[in-house]
């Protein structure tokens, strides 16, 4: 039986989302006897996996590590449900969220380049769902199934387009502009969709740590957005208004800096 039963559509749309040693978070990867048909989040079109060897299914608790920086790197993550935060500590101890991935995105896949040991360290931010793949398995898989090589192909094209887009971001881009920009990749606003779009539950010093900036003008720019109307807070969730792009085209003077 094939790996991948089901695919269909899978590169009409790219990959929208991206997202150090600490203690481990209570409780352990539980490992289930199958694997259930999955959304993918970041592709659409739907596929389910085969357990077997080298394939194995994993469910994660909130806050809970999948591996630590300078861990060593052999097998990719497939993220069927759920979130996963990516972060990094300088040998300083300062530390970044290098990406929030969603459903249908992989991680760790460095290994397959050569790299031993793990660059980052993954995190679920909410209860998760992933599929674990020996190095030696991914390697084949890419190799004898061409709908999940392509998939997977796709996956890196989006990410290396969409870091590429961050660099540029970071680099000419006000701190409020590049919190508009997360915030609107985040909550997956379209320009010509619904007008308003519930964000995923972040703290304001993880959206801190992504944009490279402090809580504190986190915090001031959320209140902004919200007096102007490109945030709304309701039903215990932040909704992100479309026209907060009006933000990332033209930007607001501020006197905060």
């Amino acid at each position: 039986m094939s790996t991948v039963h089901h695919i269909h559509d899978t590169i009409g749309r790219s990959v929208r989302t991206r997202r150090h040693d600490s203690d481990k978070a209570k409780g352990t990867l539980r490992e289930s006897s199958g694997c259930s048909e999955s959304l993918a989040v970041c592709h659409t079109g739907r596929w389910t996996w085969d357990p077997g060897n080298g394939r194995t299914l994993l469910t994660s608790h909130k806050k809970q590590i999948l591996f630590s920086q300078g861990e060593r790197a052999d097998a990719v993550f497939y993220i069927q449900e759920g979130q996963v935060k990516l972060t990094v500590v300088s040998p300083q101890g300062k530390e970044a969220v290098l990406a929030i991935l969603e459903g249908g995105a992989f991680l760790g896949e460095s290994c397959l380049a050569g790299q031993t040991v793990r660059p980052a360290t993954a995190t679920s931010v909410e209860d998760s769902r992933l599929v674990r793949i020996d190095k030696e398995v991914m390697i084949r898989l890419m190799h004898e199934e061409p709908p999940f090589s392509e998939l997977f192909l796709t996956h890196l094209l989006s990410r290396n387009m969409r870091i590429q887009e961050d660099v540029v971001d970071h680099l000419f881009n006000s701190s409020e502009k590049r919190l508009a920009r997360v915030l609107l990749l985040l909550a997956h606003v379209e320009k010509d969709g619904p007008m308003e779009v519930s964000l995923p539950k972040l703290s304001q010093e993880t959206l801190a740590e992504m944009i490279g900036t402090t809580r504190a003008r986190v915090s001031f720019f959320m209140t902004r957005f919200r007096e102007m109307g490109f945030l709304l807070y309701y039903n215990g969730r932040w909704h992100v208004h479309r026209s907060l792009y009006t933000v990332v085209r033209h930007g607001w003077h501020s006197s905060y800096g």
